[in-house]
């Protein structure tokens, strides 16, 4: 899946993720919290985003989960140590697969696990080898083909 659609296109992108055999996990922020990496570092870090956000579902909306942005090893024994029952999904965000290996084995299978970053149709199945529970691929939209379509109109 990709989270990243063509402005106005999203349901129909999505769509074709589903037809085409892909899986949609999120279909916007309103499914799942994504904590980013610009809002670890407004919060401070990311144990303070993780207790932000965590303090705002508990609040306001119980059911929806947590999916954190994670940009290297020390990133995710953070998210490991602080995250339980908080954090629903580790993204391991331009991670190799090397460094995937590396992270689940820390993870443990505690979190669900998405790969994300530099994936594309000829690398997907590197990363998908990897594990982990998701592979985000941008590439399923970049990398489509649009097809030339014309239309004559005909006076009856």
């Amino acid at each position: 899946d990709t989270r990243k659609t063509t402005p106005n296109f999203r349901l129909l992108e999505k769509e074709a993720v589903k037809i085409g055999g892909g899986t949609n996990h999120r279909f916007g922020l309103y499914d799942m919290i994504m904590l980013k990496d610009n809002h670890i570092d407004y919060a401070g870090g990311i144990e303070e985003a993780i207790n932000m956000a965590h303090d705002y579902v508990t609040k306001s909306k119980p059911s929806l989960k947590i999916e954190v942005e994670t940009r290297s090893i020390d990133d995710v024994k953070k998210v490991c140590a602080m995250g339980k029952g908080k954090v629903f999904r580790i993204m391991l965000d331009n991670f190799v697969p090397d460094q995937i290996f590396e992270a689940l084995k820390i993870i443990d299978g505690n979190f669900e696990t998405e790969a994300s970053g530099g994936i594309n149709l000829d690398t997907i199945q590197a990363f998908a080898s990897t594990g982990v529970d998701y592979v985000s691929v941008g590439g399923l939209i970049h990398q489509a083909k649009s097809l030339d379509l014309s239309l004559k109109a005909v006076i009856i």
